[in-house]
């Protein structure tokens, strides 16, 4: 009997059910996932494919419970949790510290949507960037690489570890209202540069990049946060356009892709949102693209999704067996949500379910491993002082002003400069308060007019009849009702356009416009300075305007 109990000793500790690994151990990525994911329960498992979003600038209760009672895999930061850039700091670093001690210490994905210019979830202390369009109207890759980066390098700083970002959509229904400012621009070719750029300024900073919403959502004029757009392009189509950035990126090791919630009734899809079809998924992005990385569904509770699925639970396990590796919620759903208990069921019922997830898992955990360890690592804890320091990031103001200055784009020209003793009296008009400051700036003494509704048009005019030059900041449809009723006025009219320009179109009777295609004051300072002739504009229109009658900007 003595002589058998070093052996029994021998193998109590080394069951897998004592030994257990650690997100800490060294060794390699794939072997480290491997081997938790068959440590792991499928709870466990499960788990590491949802991310939540939470109501309020605190953590509340109930993702509190998530992370400690079910070890979630991430959650996603959204614009109502960020009013207070410190106190998002300290309940990013709340939620990492439960999920540390976890079973097998797997930090959280932290996640949010910070892809500059409009975009931008994370407000408070952080850059206003001049955004896509901008780095398409400058045309330097490296403006893309260095947005990435400043903007990873923010997002570092508050213990975010993975950016939606770069939008790839390319910008090709002019109507759409969704995408505009966020592409880089119409070329598919240029598109994946620029996307590419981006990704690895991002990690340089440490972050995660993701490359959406695949397909492409940006030939159609419908947001999929509430209807399920219908694309007619054709598969021979998307492969030579909107797919040709998702190719370019995949080659050159994407980690994650989006999956948007977009039907192609054109293609083998058939009726079925691209983030719930195994053809798209499985088909197209793993097998033909090659894709090796993660896939994330946007927001599940988007009706794009959930009118096709019929409900959120059906959603959801549509987009793990299509091929989704991470399924986002806007919200916290309840512990025994049919979300989660439906899932559960699927994975103890349905051996091939189980091993989908498990797979799912597994691919999470190796990127996590990949990312989240190393010196170029974000902190899981940030350091509050850290954030009071370096946001908004002293290095990104400077280059962020330069790149607003490179973007800037004469549309129409009026032989600029124009000076202030030439402009005359002037009426400044339009909806932004940077816009005003500067404004007043470039031409001390100008009036101001805010417009905020269609029933001020009238009184509008009567500002308008009294000055000599109107410059008009011009950015959406109810800025163009106002713009084209100075026509019958026959007084000087120059447009600073911001986000998309595409609505110059309607208006090639005015004396001059440029474009700055954000309203970050930065792209205001730029775009009065090319007013004034401090700076000479170099930007090019990242798509073509429809009206011939533009005259082209000056060599």
């Amino acid at each position: 009997m003595l002589t058998n109990k070093p052996y029994f000793l021998f193998l109590v500790l080394c069951s897998p059910c004592i030994f257990s690994l650690s997100f800490n151990d060294r060794g390699d990525p794939k072997d480290i996932a491997a081997q938790i994911v068959r440590q792991m329960t499928d709870e466990e498992v499960l788990a590491q494919t949802f991310m939540l979003g939470w109501i309020g600038l605190k953590p509340s209760p109930l993702i509190l419970e998530w992370v400690q009672r079910r070890s979630l895999g991430g959650i996603k930061v959204f614009g109502w949790n960020t009013s207070d850039t410190l106190e998002l700091a300290e309940t990013i670093g709340i939620l990492q510290r439960e999920s540390l001690k976890g079973r097998f210490q797997i930090p959280l994905l932290v996640a949010t949507d910070q892809e500059g210019g409009w975009i931008r979830h994370i407000k408070g202390a952080t850059s206003e960037t001049p955004g896509n369009m901008a780095i398409g109207a400058s045309g330097y890759p490296q403006d893309a690489y260095l947005s990435g980066y400043y903007i990873g390098r923010e997002l570092a700083v508050l213990g975010v570890n993975m950016n939606f970002a770069p939008a790839v959509d390319l910008y090709t229904n002019r109507d759409s209202t969704l995408i505009g400012p966020r592409s880089f621009g119409i070329d598919p070719v240029n598109t994946g540069i620029f996307g590419l750029a981006f990704m690895r300024g991002q990690e340089a900073a440490g972050v995660i990049p993701t490359a959406k919403h695949f397909p492409g959502h940006g030939d159609t004029d419908l947001d999929s946060h509430g209807i399920l757009p219908q694309i007619d392009a054709s598969f021979d189509v998307l492969w030579n356009r909107e797919l040709v950035p998702y190719r370019m990126l995949s080659k050159e090791g994407l980690p994650v892709v989006m999956s948007g919630h977009l039907a192609f009734p054109n293609t083998e899809s058939g009726a079925a949102p691209a983030s719930l079809s195994p053809w798209f998924l499985q088909n197209v992005l793993r097998g033909k693209i090659g894709f090796q990385g993660v896939v994330i569904t946007d927001d599940l509770m988007m009706n794009g999704a959930t009118i096709s699925a019929g409900s959120l639970s059906r959603a959801a396990k549509q987009a793990l067996a299509a091929g989704n590796d991470i399924i986002m919620f806007s919200q916290t759903p309840l512990l025994l949500d049919p979300v989660w208990t439906v899932l559960l069921d699927a994975m103890k019922n349905e051996p091939a379910f189980r091993e989908r997830v498990r797979d799912a898992a597994r691919r999470i955990l190796e990127m996590k491993l990949n990312y989240l360890r190393g010196e170029k690592a974000v902190p899981f804890i940030p350091d509050v002082e850290n954030v009071k320091k370096n946001l908004p990031d002293p290095e990104g103001s400077t280059f962020f002003l330069g790149l607003a200055a490179r973007s800037v784009t004469v549309v129409k020209d009026d032989d600029f400069p124009l000076l202030p003793a030439e402009a005359g009296s002037v009426l400044l008009t339009g909806q932004y308060l940077d816009f005003f400051k500067q404004g007043r700036i470039a031409y001390p003494g100008a009036k101001s007019y805010w417009y905020a509704t269609v029933f001020g048009v009238d009184d509008f005019l009567q500002y308008a009849r009294t000055v000599d030059t109107i410059i008009f900041c011009l950015s959406d449809e109810l800025g163009m009702r106002f713009l084209k009723s100075l026509q019958p006025l026959k007084k000087k009219v120059i447009v600073l356009s911001v986000l998309s320009p595409v609505y110059l179109d309607e208006a090639p009777w005015v004396d001059g416009a440029i474009a700055v295609y954000s309203y970050a004051n930065e792209s205001f300072i730029a775009g009065f300075s090319v007013l004034l002739g401090k700076i000479k504009p170099h930007g090019q229109l990242p798509f073509p305007l429809l009206q011939p009658r533009w005259t082209a900007p000056k060599q």
